[in-house]
C-alpha cells in the first residue's frame, strides 16, 4: 500500500512539474482567475441586493465594525473610520442646508490631496450627489468648461486653489454656480465659506432615502480626461465601474492588513478609484500625501509601515534616479500597484529597493477593458486568458498610422492583428463591459465607438491604443494614436494646446505632437508652427500664453518655425515624420526654439541646450 502510495505522489509531483513545464504562469493564471470569479460573484451580489449596497454602504460598515481602526493617515496626524464618518456627516448636512443639495445633484470638487477630499466626496455620497473629481492644475478656459460638462452647479474649493476661482469668479456668478471655499473666513464676494458651517452640524448620520433612487447603473463621478481631442471630456464613471475599480487591491492580493500609500492625485482614478475607492473595499488604512517626493519616498515607507505603494512611470523614473543610500532595501513595501513603466526602469527598481511585486495595469478611465500583469513579467501590462476574454470580449486589429484609422477589408470589416502584431485594442460594448462616454459631449463619445468591427453591426470601444500579444499570452502597451500624448503621467489633448497657441498675435498655424526624450517616460510636447505673414516669432508672448492657459505638462517645451505644415489628402497635418524628427538641432534646418523656465521665455534650442536636455543637466 505504501509502495502504491508512494507511486501515485511520484506521478501526481511529474504531472505538475510536466504541467509546470508547458505552463509556466499556471499558478499565477489560476490564482488569478479563481480571484476575479469570487469578486464577480461579488459584484453580482451587489447588484441584487436592494437596496443597492454601494462603496459608501462598504465604508460605514467598517466604520462601524472598527470605528478606531486609522483610516486615513497625513501629516502627523491619524484620522479613524469613524471620525471620518462624523466629519463627512457633519459636510453633508452643512451641504445640504447651505446649497439645497438633493439626490442627483452634480457637485465640482477642485480640492488638494487631503483628507477633506475624501470626507467631502463621502459626504456627496450620503446625499446621492455624483461629484465631478476637477484637475487641480487645469485653470481658465479649462476650467470653465468642466462645470459645462457635468452640469455642476456647485464646487467646492481648497482654500490653497482660492486664486484660481478667483480669475474666472465673474462667470461663475453668471453661471449661478455657487462656490464653497474649504476655509472659516473668506472676504471675497461671491465665495461662500465652508467650515465654519461644517464644524456647527450635527455629526448624526443622515438616512438612506436621500439617496434611494441610487443604483449601480446611477452615476457616482466624473473624472476628467483628455482623451483624443479637445478639452478635458467627463468621463462617466457608473458604481458598478467604482466597485469594478475598486477590485483591483483585491485582484492583488492585497489585504484589510496592509497600508496603502497614496501620492498620486485624487482627481485621477488611479489614485481615487484603485488607491482611496481601494482602500475602503479592502478596510485598510492609507497614508496620504499631497504630492509626490523622491527625496522623502521610502523614509514614508519606513515611518508608517508602508506595504503597498502606487506608482506612475515618471514616480519611478525619480525613485531610480535619487541618490543611492545603504538602506534602500530596509522597507515593508510588498506590492507596487501602477503603469507606464519603461523595462529598463522596472529592472532597477527591483535591483535597487528589493523583490517588491510590480503590477503593472492597463485601463483607461471611461474605457470598458484593462488588464493587469499578475506576474510580475517586467514590460507586460497583462496576460490574455481565457475568462476575462469570455466575459469581457476585446480583441487587436491593424491599424494605418499614416491614416489613422483601422484597416479594413473588402467586406468593409476589420482585420484582426495577428500574435506578435501591434494593434489597435478594442473592446467590445455590451451589456457587462458597458461604454457610457463622456458627459455633454455626444460628438467625442460617437468618436470612441468603432462600428462593424469583427461583423456587421457590431460595436467597439476604441481604446485609442496600440498593444501587442505575445506567443506567451503577455501583451505589451506599444503606444497612443491619433491626437493624444502622455507626459508627467497625463494626457495632453494636442488640439486644446494648438488653440492655445494659435492665440499668439504672430501665430497663424499650430501642429502640436509629442516627442521622446531619453530617459524619460512618455513623450513631451513640442509644436511646429507657422508664421502670420511678417511676424517674427514673439518669445515672450508665446511663453506668457503657454504659461497663462496651460498646466506645466501640457505646455509645448520646443516649438519648431516652418514655412508650411504638411497635411493629409483630408486635409489633416501630418505629424509622423514631425515625431521622429524630434527636436535635435543637428539634425533639423528650421528654427527651434526651447521654453526656459528659468528666464521665462522661449530661446533658441542650440546643440549645448540639446546636450544638456540629454545628459538631463537641464530638467524637464
Amino acid at each position: 500500500m505504501f509502495i502504491w502510495f508512494t507511486v501515485v505522489a511520484g506521478l501526481a509531483i511529474l504531472s505538475l512539474s510536466f504541467l509546470k513545464t508547458l505552463f509556466p504562469y499556471l499558478t499565477e493564471d489560476c490564482t488569478y482567475i479563481l480571484r476575479s470569479i469570487k469578486l464577480g460573484i461579488r459584484l453580482v451580489k451587489y447588484k441584487n441586493l436592494k437596496p443597492f449596497y454601494s462603496l459608501l454602504d462598504c465604508f460605514l460598515d467598517a466604520a462601524r465594525r472598527h470605528p478606531g481602526k486609522t483610516f486615513v493617515k497625513f501629516e502627523g496626524r491619524d484620522y479613524s473610520y469613524g471620525e471620518v464618518d462624523k466629519q463627512s456627516s457633519r459636510t453633508a448636512r452643512a451641504l445640504q442646508a447651505a446649497a439645497g443639495l438633493k439626490e442627483g445633484d452634480p457637485v465640482a470638487l477642485f480640492l488638494a490631496n487631503e483628507p477633506s477630499f475624501i470626507w467631502t466626496w463621502l459626504a456627496l455620497a450620503k446625499l446621492g450627489c455624483p461629484a465631478a473629481l476637477l484637475n487641480f492644475n487645469i485653470r481658465s478656459k479649462s476650467l470653465l468648461h468642466c462645470f459645462s460638462c457635468c452640469g455642476a452647479k456647485v464646487i467646492i474649493v481648497s482654500a490653497e486653489l482660492q486664486d484660481a476661482v478667483e480669475e474666472v469668479l465673474p462667470t461663475l456668478r453668471e453661471q449661478g454656480i455657487t462656490v464653497f471655499l474649504l476655509s472659516e473666513t473668506c472676504s471675497v464676494q461671491g465665495i461662500n465659506t465652508l467650515l465654519d458651517k461644517i464644524s456647527l452640524a450635527s455629526d448624526e448620520p443622515l438616512s438612506k432615502d436621500l439617496r434611494a433612487n441610487v443604483n449601480i447603473r446611477s452615476t457616482a463621478l466624473y473624472i476628467y480626461t483628455s482623451g483624443t481631442t479637445g478639452l478635458p471630456k467627463a468621463a462617466v464613471v457608473t458604481h458598478e465601474r467604482v466597485w469594478a475599480a475598486s477590485f483591483i487591491q483585491a485582484a492583488c492580493g492585497i489585504t484589510a492588513d496592509d497600508i496603502f500609500y497614496i501620492n498620486l492625485p485624487l482627481y485621477h482614478s488611479a489614485g481615487f478609484l484603485i488607491g482611496m475607492a481601494g482602500a475602503i473595499e479592502r478596510g485598510m488604512t492609507i497614508f496620504l500625501r499631497r504630492k509626490f517626493s523622491a527625496s522623502q519616498f521610502w523614509d514614508d515607507c519606513r515611518k508608517h509601515d508602508v506595504t503597498v505603494m502606487q506608482y506612475i512611470g515618471e514616480t519611478m523614473r525619480y525613485l531610480c534616479n535619487s541618490p543611492r543610500k545603504d538602506n534602500e532595501k530596509n522597507h515593508k513595501v510588498r506590492v507596487a500597484i501602477g503603469n507606464g513603466v519603461r523595462t529598463d526602469i522596472w529592472s532597477e527598481f527591483l535591483n535597487r529597493f528589493g523583490n517588491i511585486q510590480v503590477r503593472e495595469l492597463y485601463a483607461a478611465t471611461e474605457g470598458n477593458i484593462g488588464f493587469i500583469n499578475y506576474t510580475s513579467k517586467i514590460g507586460a501590462v497583462g496576460r490574455v486568458n481565457f475568462v476575462h476574454r469570455f466575459f469581457f470580449p476585446y480583441t487587436l486589429i491593424k491599424f494605418d498610422i499614416e491614416k489613422e484609422e483601422p484597416v479594413r477589408n473588402s467586406e468593409g470589416l476589420c482585420i484582426e492583428a495577428a500574435r506578435g502584431e501591434t494593434g489597435l485594442l478594442v473592446g467590445k460594448v455590451t451589456q457587462r463591459s458597458p461604454f457610457i462616454g463622456y458627459a455633454g459631449n455626444k460628438q467625442q463619445t460617437e468618436k470612441k465607438r468603432l462600428r462593424d468591427v469583427l461583423k456587421k453591426g457590431d460595436l467597439y470601444f476604441n481604446t485609442g491604443d496600440l498593444l501587442q500579444f505575445d506567443e506567451e499570452n503577455f501583451v505589451y502597451f506599444q503606444d497612443r494614436v491619433g491626437d493624444t500624448f502622455r507626459w508627467k503621467g497625463e494626457n495632453v489633448a494636442t488640439s486644446e494646446v494648438a488653440d492655445i497657441l494659435t492665440m499668439v498675435h504672430c501665430i497663424l498655424e499650430a501642429n502640436v505632437y509629442g516627442v521622446k526624450v531619453e530617459g524619460h517616460e512618455g513623450r513631451i510636447g513640442m509644436a511646429a508652427v507657422i508664421l502670420k505673414e511678417g511676424e517674427d516669432f514673439d518669445c515672450s508672448g508665446t511663453y506668457k500664453q503657454v504659461v497663462s492657459y496651460l498646466p506645466a505638462y501640457a505646455r509645448p517645451r520646443f516649438i519648431r518655425i516652418q514655412a508650411c505644415l504638411e497635411m493629409t489628402g483630408t486635409f489633416k497635418m501630418k505629424k509622423v515624420k514631425l515625431v521622429e524628427e524630434g527636436f535635435n538641432p543637428a539634425h533639423i534646418q528650421d528654427p527651434l526654439y526651447f521654453l526656459d523656465p528659468e528666464q521665462k521665455t522661449y530661446v533658441p534650442l542650440t546643440e549645448e541646450i540639446y546636450r544638456a536636455i540629454t545628459s538631463r543637466e537641464i530638467k524637464l
